[in-house]
């Protein structure tokens, strides 16, 4: 790449920018000073974030010193959705979420070395400011006709549920960090999704008026699958990248179910691949799609980024065994879990016939035909064929105490799950 912009749009990491030609010269003059700012309005950062996540990391390592905010203050008040306000969450909660999500996003950036991220907390300048202060310092700079046009406000306000003056002063909010950042960091580039357009512009535009110079903004797309739907969204649930709310099994086969037609953008957007290899992918997609390797790639690659190689190593491993590839037994207890989480199931315990097995977990309608597929060869346990309709299921069946894996035919799986005690 001829500059670390042409490999950020190349990568599909650019929606809009303040001055493209402006921003393209300043980098190369550079390093310049970025930031991006991440609310705690959940315990964890999900997809959408990790977009922001790796552009930080570009930039960072082009050479370009990267700061990362977790919005201790604006998490407080609440982005306005188009929707409806939100439920303000207690000040102790909000900080335990900045906290955590700290803690999160650390690992995705270099915090040491010569040219190490910096990690802040709005709440350090605004806790201390009083009212009257953010109205004569801040709030004189904004004119509430400007305000009333932005996307997500507008939409409130046409609506019946309104607008609270709380989540209206949003902005002024996110405009103070801007200010903030570039005053004590010479800041002088925010980035952020593109439906933050209107709460970024806040910022270079405070800036303008009250410093006199000219910042830049970066957004970058929102992702969407062929039919235009977000990605990051699975059966309605956001794909977060803690692995106690998306576990990294389920977030390896998230990436590795994805569209044959979304995987190439994918790929240039969450991984470091070079133009080379994404193209040799391109053209494995385009000749050979039953292989799916570019989806087996990018479910690799973003694994590993999120949360490691020998979790990587784990699920991979557990895919394998549950199509018959590899060896159950081998897997530890959480991975095993994790992989046999989503396969309908039933309860079973020691002494169950494998016949009354078979219905309990759904993969036959009843006895007689649980015993025509074993007598037939179709039933496995554990990835082990049983002819015998009269096997029962021993401890030795039941792997780390908990689940014995069965199938019928090729396809159909299935989790017999030892009941809890109340």
């Amino acid at each position: 790449m001829s500059d670390i912009l042409d490999e950020l749009q190349w990568r599909g990491l650019v929606a809009q920018t303040t001055d493209e030609s402006a921003l393209r010269q300043a980098l190369a003059d550079g390093p310049i000073t970025a930031y991006c700012g991440f609310d705690p309005t959940a315990p964890s950062l999900h997809f959408g974030n990790l977009v922001q996540l790796v552009l930080l990391r570009h930039l960072q390592r082009a050479g370009h010193r990267v700061i990362c905010l977790v919005g201790g203050s604006t998490g407080l008040i609440g982005d306005p959705r188009p929707s409806a306000e939100r439920v303000l969450k207690t000040k102790e909660q909000t900080a335990q979420w900045v906290a955590t999500i700290r803690a999160q996003v650390e690992p995705f950036l270099d915090s040491a070395g010569e040219n190490p991220a910096v990690f802040v907390n709005n709440l350090d300048w605004t806790q201390g400011m009083s009212a009257l202060d953010f109205l004569r310092d801040i709030g004189k700079h904004f004119r509430v006709n400007q305000m009333v046009k932005k996307e997500a406000i507008a939409a409130r306000l046409n609506s019946d549920e309104g607008i609270s003056y709380t989540e209206f002063s949003y902005q002024l909010l996110q405009g103070l960090d801007y200010l903030e950042l570039y005053r004590q960091f010479g800041c002088t580039l925010q980035t952020g999704g593109n439906d933050q357009w209107g709460n970024l512009t806040a910022g270079s535009d405070l800036i303008h008026r009250v410093e006199g110079a000219s910042v830049h903004l970066l957004t970058t797309p929102l992702l969407t699958d062929s039919s235009g739907e977000k990605f990051g969204k699975s059966a309605g649930n956001a794909i977060w990248l803690s692995p106690e709310m998306t576990s990294p099994y389920a977030f390896y086969q998230y990436w590795l179910n994805v569209e044959d037609a979304s995987v190439v953008a994918l790929l240039k957007v969450f991984t470091d691949r070079s133009q080379e290899e994404v193209a040799e992918l391109e053209r494995q997609v385009r000749e050979e799609p039953w292989r799916r390797a570019a989806q087996r790639t990018l479910a690799a690659d973003v694994t590993t980024l999120v949360h490691g190689a020998d979790a990587t190593a784990a699920v991979q491993a557990a895919s394998e065994a549950l199509f018959g590839k590899g060896d159950l037994r081998s897997l530890d207890a959480r991975t095993l879990r994790e992989a046999t989480a989503e396969l309908p199931g039933g309860e079973v315990a020691v002494g169950t016939s494998l016949v009354d097995a078979l219905v309990a977990v759904g993969l036959v309608d009843s006895r007689n035909a649980a015993r025509r597929a074993i007598g037939e060869g179709g039933a496995s346990v554990n990835g082990e064929k049983v002819t015998d309709a009269q096997h029962v299921l021993t401890e030795g069946d039941l792997l780390h105490g908990e689940v014995v894996v069965l199938r019928r035919g090729r396809k159909n799986l299935a989790a017999g799950r030892v009941a809890t005690p109340a």
